[in-house]
């Protein structure tokens, strides 16, 4: 994955949470969440090669800048909405999370991809 891909991976997931991507839970997630959703939403770093849903999977390559402005005005307008509104908003694993709980995961999420490339 480049740095552009990986940008707009980030961008995808977040238009889940923004509710500009809506998705149902996966099957997987209703069987397993119970089991692992302390461990996604608790402190501890999303660990390497983690399992992604197919709808944020990047394999054309993207326009650095163009994915950098489109990341950024997510993650602004998902901050601008605040937790009540990203709490309408289904993730594809877990389901029917929280508005801070969403916010858990995609600091996680972007953190996760902004060290794996060393920024």
């Amino acid at each position: 994955m480049s740095v552009a891909q990986m940008l707009a991976h980030c961008s995808r997931a977040m238009e889940a949470g923004t509710g500009d991507l809506p998705l149902k839970q996966a099957l997987i997630g209703r069987i397993f969440s119970p089991f692992v959703r302390s461990s996604l939403l608790g402190e501890k770093p999303f660990g390497r090669n983690s399992p992604t849903d197919p709808h944020f999977v990047i394999r054309d390559e993207k326009d650095f800048a163009k994915e950098k402005a489109h990341l950024t005005a997510l993650i602004a307008r998902f901050c601008q909405s605040g937790p009540a509104e990203a709490g309408k908003h289904k993730h594809s694993f877990l389901g029917r999370i929280s508005g801070e709980d969403w916010g858990v995961v995609m600091h996680k999420h972007l953190d996760h991809h902004l060290r794996q490339f060393g920024a």
